[in-house]
């Protein structure tokens, strides 16, 4: 045990050296991207989604718009910005230790807060590809799957959809056949990069499956920059939440925990007659 904890200490002490000679050649912040008008057409082209307020609800949506719903992930927003453009990241994974953590509605939810940024444009990719959720969260069934993408079956610009012209959903439609080694093929990563050097995100977020359910995410998670542990109160246990901060700490840099379902309001973070 105490062999394993020095070589993670060495893994991360080897990482943080060189996102300090990263931050320090790009004077600490990330360099921002530059579009052409063809590129913002691509954005604008791409078919529009609807989410109605009831159908927000439905899925606990809450980061649509400014106020009270929106003020935990606005705060989880500012942090994650803070700290990816510190480092000069671009792309983050969001997963969880177990299943019905609650992951695929914080990304969603981050990415809409994003989103009220209007000088920032995002992208969502799901890859939770055995038990993919988000076209429930957004209440809309797709006709392909941003796997098909992946498999070089289908075109980007027919999968993907935008809520706006600065926030775009790749979808699945249905589950894939080979999830783990369609995650993990070369194949996959030279789609992805192709996609982001076509449409300029400046943020990429990745919804990956429960960490301790496959290894779907072992293989993919080296190529992301970052990622953050979301976890279910009541059901997530230490032990999970250690093995998978330590795995995903060999794998890619820690952005963060997020604690989620829980059901006591801390008194101590009362603003204006509402809790965070």
């Amino acid at each position: 045990m105490e062999r394993l904890e020095a070589a993670l200490e060495k893994a991360r002490a080897s990482r943080r050296n060189l996102q300090t000679q990263a931050a320090v050649a790009s004077g600490g912040t990330s360099a921002p991207v530059k579009r052409s008008a063809e590129t913002a057409e691509l954005w604008h082209n791409l078919k529009e989604i609807k989410i109605s307020a009831l159908a927000a609800r439905r899925t606990r949506i809450t980061a649509l718009n400014t106020g009270p719903g929106s003020s935990p992930y606005d705060l989880l927003r500012s942090r994650v910005l803070r700290l990816m453009q510190e480092n000069g990241w671009s792309s983050v994974a969001i997963t969880s230790p177990n299943p019905a953590c609650g992951k695929t509605t914080v990304s969603a939810n981050l990415a809409f807060s994003l989103a009220r940024q209007s000088d920032l444009k995002i992208m969502v990719l799901d890859l939770d590809l055995r038990r993919p959720s988000l076209h429930e969260v957004l209440s809309h069934k797709p006709n392909n799957s941003f796997h098909e993408v992946l498999e070089g079956k289908v075109r980007a610009e027919d999968n993907l959809v935008r809520y706006s012209d600065n926030l775009v959903f790749g979808l699945n439609a249905r589950s894939a056949k080979r999830p783990s080694e369609l995650l993990q093929s070369k194949m996959t990563h030279e789609k992805i990069d192709q996609l982001r050097q076509t449409y300029k995100p400046d943020l990429v977020i990745f919804d990956l499956p429960p960490m301790l359910a496959t290894d779907d995410n072992i293989g993919f998670l080296p190529n992301i920059d970052c990622g953050i542990l979301v976890n279910a109160a009541e059901s997530t246990t230490m032990a999970q939440l250690d093995s998978c901060e330590k795995e995903m700490a060999e794998l890619t840099n820690v952005l963060g925990v997020v604690l989620n379902k829980c059901r006591f309001n801390d008194s101590d973070t009362d603003y204006d007659g509402e809790y965070y």
